[in-house]
């Protein structure tokens, strides 16, 4: 049997001498470390343990993200149903919680918030959050709306979006 020196070749030309690239002159294509970044919370999620129909709090990062410009309500939109938003009051308890208060329940029951569900949160921005609600089976629950009509801040007449089976 033959024996075969392996001797190292060198692959391309000169990258200087950082590792992963550098230019040599201190500057890298990593991102910086993440305690320098700026808190941005965009998304997040709740898993419904209690009656779904009660005030849900939301993470306290999500709470002191929006610090010093906490909304009296949110407007809710759920994902793939309409133009439909929901108004919720929000409370803040004074230890850095968040809750979303009177008109929760009319959400969770048109989108059929239950024991076990995940509900994502993606927040628009001027007080808007985009939902998606989840089942406990982890799968989503997709809807589709007959409302074309944006809330008037009503929400007496709970009109449910539609399940499609």
């Amino acid at each position: 049997m033959a024996s075969t020196s392996r001797t190292p070749t060198r692959r391309g030309r000169g990258r200087g001498k950082g590792r992963r690239g550098g230019r040599g002159d201190g500057s890298s294509s990593l991102p910086p470390p993440p305690s320098t970044l700026p808190l941005i919370i965009e998304e997040f999620f709740i898993v419904v343990y209690e009656d779904p129909l009660v005030k849900k709090a939301l993470p306290k990062k999500f709470a002191d993200y929006l610090d010093g410009q906490e909304p009296a309500k949110v407007y809710l939109r759920a994902a793939d149903c309409g133009p439909r938003l929901w108004t919720v009051e929000v409370l803040f308890d004074g230890q850095g919680r968040m809750y979303l208060d009177k008109g929760w329940e009319n959400f969770a029951i048109a989108h059929g918030v239950d024991f076990g569900c995940f509900v994502h949160f993606k927040y628009e921005g001027d007080d808007v959050l985009t939902v998606k609600v989840f089942d406990g089976t982890m799968c989503r629950k997709y809807y589709y709306s007959d409302d074309d009509d944006t809330d008037d801040e009503s929400d007496d007449d709970v009109k449910p979006c539609i399940h499609p089976l």
